[in-house]
C-alpha cells in the first residue's frame, strides 16, 4: 500500500513517517512556501528520503508565504521565548507570530490530491500533542474533521494518519530512538541557517525535548 507523507524534515514528520514506513510505500512531499528554513528543510527531507528509498516531491507554493505576514516568511523578527515560557500564554503569542494561514489545511489537501491520484491509502502527518496546544491544525479535533472531509472529498479510501497525535516532543524523541529514526539529520529551526539558531521557539522545544528525554542532543546550535 502507498502513503503520502507530508515530510518537512523536522523531528515530528520524520519520526511519524519512519514509524509507518514498514506498513506503506512512502511518497514524501516537502513544501517550499517561501519560509526562511525552506532550503534546509528540503535538504533534510532529501537525505531522509534517499536513505529510506522514499519517492520525494518538492512542491513550491510561493503564494502561501505571501499571505498573513508570518515571521517565517517575512522580515519580521522570529520570537525567541525562554524555555520556561513554552507552556505559558507567551507561547500562544509566539505561535500567532509564526502562523501561516491554513498551512496544514493546504498541505494536507495537496497530500489528499496526491493520494487520490496515486491510489494511496494514507496521508502521514507529524501533528503532535505539544504543538496542538498552540496550533489548532495539529489537534485531534482537526484530524477528525479532515478525515470526515476525506470521506466525501476523494474517490479513493484515504485517511490522515497522525501516529504522534498524543505525543509530547519528549515522547517523540524517545519514540524516534526506539524505532531508529535518523533524528540527527532532522532540521527544526525557524531561522533557516546551516546551524540551528538555538533561540527560536522550535529550537527551544527541540532542546527541551532532548533534555527531558535524558538523551544527548546531536543538534549543532549557533547559540
Amino acid at each position: 500500500m502507498k502513503a503520502i507523507s507530508i515530510l518537512s524534515g523536522g523531528l515530528d514528520s520524520t519520526v511519524a513517517t519512519v514509524k509507518l514506513a514498514e506498513k506503506y510505500e512512502i511518497h514524501a512531499i516537502t513544501f517550499d512556501y517561501g519560509q526562511k528554513s525552506a532550503r534546509m528543510e528540503i535538504e533534510a527531507s532529501k537525505i531522509i528520503s534517499e536513505s529510506y528509498g522514499f519517492k520525494h516531491y518538492i512542491i513550491r507554493l510561493p503564494w502561501l508565504g505571501e499571505l498573513g505576514g508570518s515571521a517565517l516568511t517575512t522580515k519580521n523578527k522570529i520570537p525567541e521565548p525562554a524555555m520556561e515560557e513554552l507552556d505559558s500564554s507567551v507561547a500562544r503569542e509566539t505561535a500567532r507570530a509564526v502562523w501561516v494561514p491554513a498551512r496544514n489545511l493546504v498541505f494536507t489537501s495537496i497530500g489528499a490530491a496526491y493520494a487520490d491520484a496515486l491510489d494511496a491509502r494514507a496521508i502521514i502527518v507529524g501533528w503532535d500533542l505539544e504543538e496542538a496546544r498552540t496550533f489548532p491544525d495539529n489537534s485531534q479535533r482537526f484530524l477528525r474533521a479532515f478525515n470526515r472531509v476525506l470521506e466525501v472529498g476523494v474517490l479513493g479510501d484515504v485517511k490522515v494518519e497522525a501516529p504522534l497525535i498524543s505525543y509530547t516532543k519528549k515522547e517523540i524523541i524517545e519514540e524516534g530512538y526506539r524505532i531508529g529514526a535518523p533524528i540527527e539529520v532532522t532540521y527544526s529551526c525557524y531561522e533557516g541557517g546551516r546551524l540551528h539558531c538555538g533561540r527560536c521557539e522550535s529550537c527551544m522545544r527541540r532542546k527541551r525535548a532532548f533534555k527531558l528525554a535524558g538523551v544527548e542532543d546531536p543538534t549543532a546550535y549557533r547559540l
